[in-house]
């Protein structure tokens, strides 16, 4: 495992971590803690020192459960996300009251005297433009209740605004079906020394280059009720791409890269990017955290690679993908 610096943090962190959405538990799936704990575990053996949770995720379950491992692995660093565990999501939802309060009951969850990293959880647009917001993340900060706070985004847009203030790290999706981030986004990320926490790496799956035309989701998991932003915005699911235009260019893109493996292959091409300090891919349960872990061993892509990967991008997903977010 290699370790990256994670922008003006401090914190040198590994360059593939563990995103904690289905942490213990796949979407739709009853959680279990020892699932959890075993999952932490095995990342932390395999070198990941920083997990990605937030207040809404499992109900709460998966913030204690970090906060219970991280109180016997000091070493490991964290950030935690608040603003969307209440419905129907909101502007209210990011006033300072209400972060006041999430980050209290995050510190609560966690079992913690500060939150190494908030991120705001893909607030929307207008808070951007409502600075009273993020003066109010400034006093948390200074009052030592925070060491540091960023946004979790859904559009380039609002990653390149919310560096009009103080923010540490920027989470937005990136992957071999996302790739605008790396137009403009990343070089202001680097001047301004933002960390970059890659997510959504795999496409909600689709870039395991498992899924078929079949294949079949339960009825709670958000890639089956949230293909067209029923609940949230759809560019979270399959990263807005059509799923069945997704099936077919994962396939290409397995059959062209020469990989049975396109998964690790996937991570590793957004390590290749140096303005990203981590990548995030989820994991419910111990098995799937080697699968994620291998990316760092793989061999840097080649530019012809890279390219096949470009290429693929400009002929299934870039209309409409690259014009929405």
């Amino acid at each position: 495992m290699e370790y990256r610096q994670f922008g003006k943090t401090g914190f040198n962190i590994s360059e593939v971590s563990l995103g904690t959405w289905q942490l213990g538990g796949k979407w739709g799936a009853e959680f279990s803690e020892k699932d959890a704990l075993d999952t932490l575990a095995e990342a932390y053996d395999r070198g990941v020192n920083f997990f990605d949770t937030a207040d809404g995720y499992q109900g709460g379950l998966s913030e204690k459960a970090v906060g219970t491992f991280i109180k016997t692995h000091p070493d490991v660093h964290f950030t935690t996300k608040l603003g969307r565990k209440e419905e129907p999501l909101s502007l209210e939802h990011f006033n300072p009251a209400h972060v006041d309060r999430y980050v209290d009951e995050s510190l609560t969850n966690m079992g913690v005297d500060a939150l190494d990293m908030v991120l705001l959880h893909c607030p929307p647009t207008d808070i951007y433009y409502t600075p009273e917001t993020f003066f109010e993340l400034d006093k948390l900060k200074k009052a030592g209740k925070i060491r540091n706070y960023g946004v979790s985004v859904e559009k380039v847009e609002q990653a390149i605004k919310a560096m009009d203030y103080d923010i540490s790290a920027v989470e937005i999706i990136f992957n071999m079906f996302r790739l605008r981030p790396a137009n403009l986004f990343f070089d202001l990320a680097k001047q301004n020394n933002i960390g970059v926490l890659a997510r959504v790496p795999l496409a909600s799956g689709l870039l395991t280059g498992k899924f078929t035309a079949d294949t079949k989701f339960s009825a709670a998991d958000h890639r089956n009720n949230n293909r067209d932003g029923q609940h949230f915005d759809k560019g979270e699911t399959f990263s807005g791409v059509d799923y069945l235009t997704g099936v077919k260019a994962a396939a290409e893109l397995k059959e062209r890269l020469g990989t049975d493996n396109l998964a690790a292959t996937a991570l590793r091409y957004i390590l290749m990017y140096d303005a990203v300090s981590a990548v995030i891919p989820g994991a419910s349960n111990p098995t799937q955290i080697e699968r994620n872990t291998s990316a760092a061993e793989l061999p840097a892509l080649t530019a012809d690679q890279m390219t096949i990967v470009r290429d693929v991008y400009d002929k299934y997903i870039k209309n409409p993908v690259d014009y929405l977010w």
